[in-house]
């Protein structure tokens, strides 16, 4: 284990008197304590001389003190925000007025369209009241820009969409018109008082789905049948019996505002027994049909009732002693009956003349008495009123509103119409 050395904490001028060992001799320098204060002083140079803090720092110093210090100015934290500044200092002032105007014009664009909504809505708002219309109308207002023909008090064009129109007995399912040259009469914008239309275009539609649920109840359908027809299937509840219905009508212009229908080819079936077609002429009537003709040869029971009615014999035109001969034997009634002549004359037969008549006959035939007795008053104007499709425009107060044409379409029935001299409000 080493041994800790000694400090020599004695005076500097004590220290010319050695230690000496026990046996008194000096000790020798390896043998002396060293003090490491001692070594320290050693590495002195003596006191510091003042020096000029000058000549302290060296020419450096001087260099920095020659340049001067920029002033402080607070940060700028925006990215590239001087960059862009510059740039656009840079640019043209042609650019710059040509950017400046563009965006003016932007700006006039977006005011000038909200001009026109609201003028839309506000239109339409007074023309669903002084009309008296369901729901309001669809106003699009044409041309640009729309202050300044506001400012000139007259306007391009107004294109003007009424949906469901009530005419008669059917309902118009959308009337469209669009006015030319329109002139108001307004101070402003928001005090139009009213408007003067020298001239406006536009059609009429009807639908065959308004048709269908209006006129058919949904049990008659109505189709396009060429350009000037319409087609009509479905089922006629006549007397109980749902009888199976077929007409056409053809459409045509009424005047200068009315649609006619001239309703043709009517026709009620009875199951396959028998056929009605109203009017009074040989053709129309109540008729057996050709299946139910032809098979009198393979129904003894309905051919004896037929053949014993003296009415219904001469109108066939059979001798009575052929008629007799077949009531009397099975054989000559199916020659007789099964004869091409005599299925030709049964069809020909009105039934309905017999109805009142002969009403055993006839429930022997299977025709319920009760139908044909309907069916002898659902005449041709009766059952025609069922399908009309006419209606006639309103005569407007001022002006003049006339149809051009009329088509069947896939979807209805189209009308163009024009007009002329209207005036709207005050």
């Amino acid at each position: 284990m080493r041994t800790p050395h000694r400090m020599d904490t004695r005076h500097p001028d004590d220290r010319s008197e050695q230690p000496q060992n026990p046996s008194g001799q000096p000790l020798d320098a390896y043998e002396q304590p060293r003090n490491p204060y001692d070594e320290l002083g050693a590495l002195d140079d003596g006191p510091l001389e003042a020096t000029p803090l000058q000549d302290f720092l060296g020419e450096d110093a001087e260099q920095r003190d020659d340049e001067q210090e920029p002033e402080w100015s607070p940060p700028d934290h925006r990215r590239g925000g001087r960059r862009r500044k510059n740039r656009f200092a840079g640019l043209p002032l042609a650019v710059k007025a040509v950017v400046g105007l563009v965006v003016l014009a932007s700006f006039a664009a977006l005011g000038d369209r909200w001009a026109v909504l609201y003028a839309e809505h506000k239109a339409a708002d007074t023309l669903k009241d002084r009309l008296d219309l369901a729901a309001a109308p669809e106003v699009e207002i044409g041309g640009f820009p729309f202050l300044t023909q506001l400012a000139d008090k007259r306007l391009e064009s107004v294109k003007l969409t009424v949906p469901d129109v009530a005419a008669d007995r059917v309902s118009l399912a959308k009337v469209s018109a669009t006015a030319h040259d329109v002139r108001l009469n307004a101070d402003g914008l928001t005090s139009v008082r009213g408007a003067e239309v020298p001239r406006f275009d536009g059609d009429v539609m009807l639908s065959f789905e308004d048709l269908n649920r209006e006129l058919g109840a949904s049990q008659v359908t109505f189709t396009g049948e060429g350009r000037d027809r319409v087609r009509a299937r479905g089922t006629l509840p006549v007397a109980g019996h749902n009888l199976k219905l077929r007409a056409e009508a053809r459409i045509q212009r009424q005047g200068e505002r009315g649609i006619a229908t001239e309703i043709g080819g009517m026709r009620l079936d009875i199951g396959d027994l028998a056929t009605y077609r109203p009017g009074k002429r040989a053709s129309e009537g109540l008729h057996l049909t050709p299946k139910a003709s032809a098979g009198l040869a393979r129904e003894t029971q309905k051919a004896k009732a037929l053949l014993s009615v003296p009415a219904i014999v001469q109108r066939m035109g059979v001798p009575e002693a052929t008629v007799n001969e077949a009531l009397a034997d099975n054989g000559k009634l199916a020659e007789l009956t099964g004869s091409p002549r005599f299925a030709r004359q049964a069809e020909r037969l009105n039934l309905i003349d017999l109805a009142l008549n002969n009403p055993e006959v006839l429930k022997r035939l299977g025709l319920d008495p009760d139908l044909l007795g309907e069916l002898s008053g659902l005449t041709r104007p009766v059952l025609a009123d069922r399908l009309a499709l006419a209606f006639e425009l309103p005569k407007p107060e001022q002006g003049d509103v006339q149809l051009e044409d009329v088509r069947v379409e896939e979807d209805g029935i189209r009308v163009r119409l024009s007009g002329s001299g209207l005036s709207v409000g005050g």
